[in-house]
C-alpha cells in the first residue's frame, strides 16, 4: 500500500473518530439534559440540525491535520509523542497535560477576542453564536474558517512539547467534554465547586454562558487566567443550575 493511500485512510479515520467523538458525546450530554432539564431544547431542533451540521463540517477540518500527524507519527516519527512512560519523570505527565491545555487556552482566548471583532464575527464567528440559547450540540458548530483557526493548535503542539500518547489522550477527552458542557445551557457542576476557589480559575457553563448572553468578555477556553489578566473577565452572576432561566 502506498503511503499516499496510507496517509488518506489516515485522515479519513481521524474525521471519522472525531465525527463519531463529537456526536457520542454531544448526544450522551444532551440526552442527559432531556434527564436532568426536561423541555429545556423544547422548540430548538432546527437549531439543532444546523448546530450537528456545522460541527459534522468541522469534524472533518479537524480530522485532515489529525490525520496527517497520526500518520507522520506512526510512519516517520515526526512527533513528539512517546509511548513509554519511562521517557520522562512521573511528575511530567501531569505537567504535560497542564502545558497543552493551557497553551490551547492561550491560543483560543486571543483568537476568540479577535473572533469578535466586527469583520471576523461576520465572516466566520456569527455561526457560533446562532445558537441562542447553546445547546450540547454546539461544542463544534463553527464556521470553516473558524474551525481552521483551531484545528491546528494540538497537532502543531505534538512537535514542540513532548507528550505520553496516554496524557495526548486526556487532553483530547477535556477539550471535548468541557466544550459540550460549556455550552449546554445548565450547570452540571455543584455550586460549591463553581463558586470556590477552582471556579474562580476553571470555565464551566455558568461562565461562558454569560458571554453567549452579552456577547463579549469571557472568552476563555479551559481558565479564566487571561480574561482575569486582560480585565474581560464578565464573572459569573447569580449561581443557578438551569442558565436559561437567568437569561
Amino acid at each position: 500500500m502506498s503511503s499516499w493511500l496510507i496517509l488518506l485512510l489516515s485522515t479519513l479515520a481521524m474525521t471519522a473518530i472525531v465525527g463519531v467523538r463529537y456526536l457520542v458525546v454531544s448526544g450522551a450530554f444532551a440526552w442527559a439534559t432531556k434527564l436532568r432539564e426536561p423541555g429545556l431544547y423544547r422548540g430548538l431542533d432546527q437549531q439543532i440540525r444546523r448546530e450537528i451540521g456545522w460541527s459534522l463540517a468541522s469534524a472533518a477540518i479537524y480530522g485532515i491535520p489529525a490525520g496527517v500527524v497520526a500518520w507522520g507519527w506512526d510512519n516517520l516519527g515526526w512527533t513528539l509523542i512517546y509511548r513509554d512512560a519511562g521517557d520522562y519523570p512521573f511528575w511530567y505527565l501531569p505537567l504535560s497535560v497542564f502545558l497543552y491545555l493551557f497553551a490551547h487556552d492561550t491560543w483560543f482566548y486571543w483568537t476568540h477576542r479577535l473572533m469578535h471583532r466586527p469583520f471576523w464575527f461576520k465572516a466566520a464567528h456569527a455561526v457560533h453564536h446562532e445558537s441562542r440559547p447553546p445547546t450540547a450540540w454546539a461544542a463544534m458548530s463553527f464556521h470553516p474558517w473558524e474551525a481552521l483557526s483551531g484545528a491546528f493548535v494540538i497537532p502543531f503542539l505534538v512537535f514542540v512539547i513532548p507528550i505520553h500518547v496516554a496524557s495526548l489522550g486526556v487532553v483530547l477527552s477535556v477539550m471535548t467534554i468541557m466544550g459540550v458542557t460549556n455550552h449546554m445551557g445548565w450547570e452540571c457542576f455543584p455550586k460549591f465547586i463553581v463558586n470556590g476557589t477552582l471556579g474562580q480559575w476553571l470555565i464551566t457553563a455558568t461562565h461562558h454562558q454569560k458571554h453567549h448572553d452579552a456577547y463579549r468578555g469571557n472568552y476563555g477556553l479551559y481558565f479564566r487566567f487571561w480574561d482575569k489578566m486582560c480585565g474581560t473577565d464578565l464573572g459569573l452572576g447569580h449561581w443557578d443550575r438551569n442558565l436559561k432561566r437567568r437569561s
